[in-house]
């Protein structure tokens, strides 16, 4: 079967460190692809912050243009009301029967995703990989996972990951104050941002 890792976020605006994220994903688990989801209607996080979906979904094609491995899907922008990413997984399942599919998160999320919608559901669909930073004590993080396994019978993976100290907050705000933002996106989506003005305001 086919190995594919499932990068949901909102991407606003797409940056190395989740370049970097897929690529060790890759890499830990010998994915044959990654597969990045911009979010569409996302219910955890305000709507005015946030560009509009093709917009976003631009930048992470033109950040992923040189990795041959990693795709973009834009089944959450074209689906209707909120994002979930229980029914993202289903409905990828149903168009792709023969594919086992791995859901990639930062390890700290594995102490929140209970309180997501229907997590069940996940656990069951897909094999988590989480991501933690090189470093980091392990002893909390396996616990967890032996908790959500034991709990849930999740399938979950620890990955380590060199720690990239980007986040998309930081980029919109060195827009806002003209700072530069060269290294922490890619060169495309860099002119991208600043030939339509984004973030400026």
């Amino acid at each position: 079967m086919e190995k594919v890792g499932i990068l949901g976020g909102t991407f606003n605006p797409i940056h190395y460190g989740h370049l970097h994220l897929a690529q060790k994903a890759l890499e830990t688990a010998q994915l044959d692809q990654v597969l990045f989801i911009p979010s569409g209607v996302s219910y955890m996080k305000k709507q005015n912050e946030i560009l509009p979906a093709e917009i976003r979904m631009e930048m992470v094609r033109l950040a992923i243009s040189e990795y041959p491995e990693f795709a973009v899907s834009a089944i959450e922008i074209e689906k209707n009301g909120n994002s979930y990413s229980h029914e993202t997984i289903r409905e990828l399942q149903k168009r792709n029967p023969e594919t086992e599919f791995y859901f990639l998160i930062g390890a700290d999320t594995l102490f929140s995703i209970e309180n997501w919608k229907d997590p069940v559901s996940i656990f069951e669909a897909v094999t988590i990989l989480a991501a933690y930073r090189i470093g980091v004590s392990l002893e909390e993080l396996k616990k967890k996972s032996f908790y959500l396994e034991e709990t849930y019978g999740a399938r979950i993976r620890l990955a380590a990951v060199d720690h990239v100290d980007i986040s998309s907050s930081e980029i919109r705000e060195a827009v806002r104050a003209g700072r530069p933002i060269h290294g922490l996106v890619p060169k495309a989506v860099e002119q991208y941002i600043e030939r339509n003005r984004f973030y400026q305001c």
